[in-house]
Parts: C-alpha cells; structure tokens; sequence
C-alpha cells in the first residue's frame, strides 16, 4: 500500500499505460484522478470503483493549459492536495518522415507531447511541494518519454523529437524544483501494446507473425502497459526517494546497443 492516503492524478488513464498505472496506484490504496479525452477516462474509474478503490475521472486536452489547471484543483477538492502527477498522455503523429511532414501535424504532436508534460510540471508541482511541506513527506512527477527520445530508430521525426524534450524537461525540472522534496522522472518505452500500437500487434497476430514483434531488442518480444505502470509506480513511490532527473529506459534492452551483427545464443549469427 504504497500510496495510501495519497491524491494522484495520472493523464492518458483511458487506455494503455495510464490505465495499468491508474489501476495499480488504486490498488496500492491511492485516490486517482483519471484524465483523458476520451470515454475511457470514465471507464478506468469505474474499474478502479468496481475493486473497492477512489477514483474521479475528467475529460481533458492535456495540452491544454486550462484543462490542466482543473485536473489539478480537481485533485485537491476531491483528494485534499497533490502527491503525484503521471503526465503520460501523447500522441504518435503517424510515420512520415521530416520531408513529409507537416508542420501542423509537428506542432500537435509537440504540443501534446512535450507542452503536455510542461504544463503538468508547472501547475502540478506547486501543490506536490505544498503537501509535501505539510506533511514533511516527497511528491514526485513521472513523465512517458520514448525510447524514440533517445535516439534515431523508434519513431518518427515528430514523435522522437517531442519525447527526447521530455527527456530534458525532466532532468530540468528537477533542477528547477531543487529544495522542494519534488521529483522529477521519466519512463522511455519501447515497444508496447497500447491503443497506439494496437493495430501493429493485431496485425502480427493475425498473421501468425506475434513472434516478431519486438524481435530487435534482447528480449524478443513487446511489453504489456502493466510492465511500464510498474517503473511508473516505482518512481512515483517512496521505493524511489533517491532518484531524481533520471529518463529510464523500459525496452527491453533495445536502447543497450548501437546497430551490431545479432549475437544468438551459443553462436553468432550473420
């Protein structure tokens, strides 16, 4: 029960990753605010509410300004304060590449992507610190970077660019909040089956190819959102006191290697 007594607010709740987070931050005895644009924020919630848990939910833009700013204060009417903020809602942006791109499809999917996660540091840590002062505890803000963030390979131009600013956003804003017992971290997925890539392991399965999903990282496979909310919730937990402005990466080793002749077990492969 490692959130017990404790107000969260995770954005992206509808489906994927912030649902498995929200599900398991309920079950570890923490109130949740769950935020998306869709349907499926009101859903998690009365998933979260069906288990014996304390859920609200809102619709919002998370890359609107005021929509953050009454998720916010959602929480604290309902929940007393702010303890955590899991900014994980995003975008893909499609595939295209920097020449084919569209400079209005970049400038959304920066928006909600990197101005997202902004606007979450900027009215949510003010709160997280105030409670963590009253109740001489930590708060902690978690952001869903990429894998793409890292570096070339894992997503488009548009989306790789707005996650690698997620990944410096989260090492500044932990500078920037130094002295408020606030921290600042983010996950960097890499393959996993959410709404997002929902379409790419349907297709797998469907013909027969599942098995190649996720081929190129150690592992050999994709992950399940339940994989990612786990490290979420561990960042976001007092497990985690000690690590601040750090970007992990949950990719199954993916992200370990530059390009290299595939080493198999016992052999090595041409």
């Amino acid at each position: 029960m490692r959130f017990e007594n404790k107000s969260i607010i995770v954005t992206g709740a509808g489906s994927g990753i912030g649902r498995a987070a929200a599900l398991q931050f309920a079950s570890e005895g923490g109130s949740v605010i769950c935020a998306d644009k869709t349907e499926g924020a009101d859903q998690t919630a009365r998933m979260i509410a069906d288990a014996g848990g304390t859920a609200k939910a809102i619709r919002i833009d998370a890359g609107n300004e005021d929509d953050v700013i009454k998720t916010v204060a959602l929480a604290c009417a309902e929940f007393g304060g702010l303890d955590v903020m899991f900014a994980n809602a995003g975008i893909s942006g499609g595939m295209a590449n920097i020449f084919d791109t569209d400079v209005s499809l970049i400038t959304e999917v920066l928006r909600v992507n990197l101005i997202g996660p902004y606007l979450a540091i900027k009215h949510a840590a003010p709160k997280i610190a105030e409670r963590a002062a009253q109740n001489q505890t930590g708060g902690a803000i978690v952001l869903t970077a990429s894998v793409a963030g890292i570096r070339s390979g894992a997503g488009s131009p548009a989306y790789s660019a707005s996650k690698a600013g997620v990944i410096n956003l989260a090492k500044t804003a932990a500078q920037q909040l130094a002295g408020s017992n606030v921290r600042v971290n983010a996950i960097c997925p890499g393959l996993t089956e959410t709404g997002m890539t929902k379409p790419t392991f349907d297709y797998a399965r469907e013909a027969g190819k599942i098995d190649r999903v996720g081929r190129l990282n150690p592992l050999r496979r994709g992950a399940q959102p339940e994989e990612l909310a786990k490290v979420a919730l561990f960042l976001a937990s007092d497990d985690a006191s000690y690590v601040n402005g750090q970007a992990i990466a949950v990719d199954g080793g993916l992200s370990s290697s530059h390009p290299v002749t595939k080493q198999e077990y016992g052999r090595t492969a041409v």
